[in-house]
């Protein structure tokens, strides 16, 4: 491998849904997991809080990697792994997934070669590392070429971009290994109700009316609110081995979700942390995971949302709200769920190491 200080590294810069992220092929890429974490962290410039010494943009969402190779399996047309650089922290996790970069996978396999466009519209099967689940994305290629330009709109986005629907199929339990891990709806810790669950990413379904919250508090209010984020961390810890993950004190996973009645029309309001920080918007997954919850009586989210009559769940965040797509069998048991989602690329060249 070339010194990525002084040859860089082959790197897509692209938008995937309301996230940013760096796009590497696996083949160039140290194989050695550790190698592979401290190239990352000189690339983005972290541990630092603006990244001023590299590509990352000082935020959770625009600090994001996505590592393509060849499919691993015939069900699949490439391979993703997704890659948290944390922005404050020396640490690269890969304990969770991410739908708003997912979106972007397939144009950047359509533009790296590692698929061939299939018409005006090409399906991209993604397996999904992190989770082990596939997930069905339509990229649009009139002329055999990715097409970002087009008509829809996602909240969190300025502008209209090409749509890439986003479907997934039996992604219950992906990391905790069943949709309810400890059993039940609702779980109590620390005099709060909770619902853990994980429908693609695991969450802490928890009404933000329990803390004394309306919901509808600004980020910077939440992130200011020291007391708040110590009494998630201790529910966090507490429901972190119960969700099958062991000691989540270094993780990124479960996500804290407080819920509200929708104000904007939806079928409910949002405030996520991740895990520490409120997030700007709410990821593709997690909003799946709150969709599901509300569809489970008694839980925290049940009790405040709005349910829709066409099975489209409004997900109303602080800059937004996310579209999700429930399919329910005749029980009423959720079988699969989708989104739509944009990307654009930014910019295609070589990134430079600082190593």
């Amino acid at each position: 491998m070339s010194d990525p200080a002084v040859d860089g590294i082959p790197c897509l810069w692209m938008r995937g849904g309301s996230s940013k992220g760096a796009y590497f092929l696996a083949s160039d890429m140290p194989s050695d997991p550790a190698a592979r974490d401290a190239l990352l962290l000189s690339i983005m410039g972290s541990p630092d809080p603006r990244q001023i010494d590299g590509i990352g943009g000082a935020d959770p969402l625009t600090s994001k990697v996505a590592i393509l190779s060849p499919a691993s399996r015939p069900d699949a047309d490439v391979d993703y792994l997704f890659l948290q650089v944390f922005v404050d922290q020396a640490l690269v996790s890969d304990a969770q997934g991410c739908g708003n970069i997912l979106a972007g996978v397939g144009p950047a396999a359509l533009e790296r070669g590692l698929l061939a466009a299939q018409g005006a519209e090409t399906p991209v099967r993604i397996h999904m590392l992190n989770t082990g689940e596939v997930a069905l994305a339509r990229v649009q290629t009139p002329g055999g070429r990715v097409r970002y330009d087009g008509t829809a709109s996602i909240d969190g986005v300025p502008g209209t971009h090409a749509p890439i629907p986003l479907m997934f199929q039996n992604i219950a339990g992906s990391m905790c290994g069943s949709l309810l891990p400890s059993g039940n709806a609702v779980d109590v810790f620390d005099g709060i109700a909770c619902t853990l669950i994980d429908n693609g990413m695991p969450c802490i379904i928890m009404d933000a009316a329990d803390f004394g919250l309306t919901g509808t508090e600004s980020r910077e209010y939440l992130d200011a609110d020291t007391a708040l984020k110590a009494r998630l961390e201790s529910i966090r810890l507490q429901a972190g081995p119960m969700m099958n993950l062991g000691d989540v004190s270094d993780k990124s996973v479960p996500k804290m979700t407080l819920v509200s009645a929708p104000t904007q029309g939806g079928v409910i309001n949002t405030r996520s942390f991740i895990p520490h920080r409120c997030h700007a918007s709410i990821g593709v997954f997690a909003a799946v995971s709150v969709a599901t919850a509300c569809t489970l009586p008694d839980s925290p989210a049940a009790r405040v949302a709005t349910m829709p009559s066409d099975g489209k769940f409004r997900i109303e965040h602080p800059t937004g709200a996310a579209e999700v797509l429930i399919d329910m069998d005749a029980t009423g048991t959720v079988i699969g769920a989708g989104t739509l989602r944009t990307a654009r690329k930014l910019f295609d060249g070589r990134v430079f190491s600082g190593q």
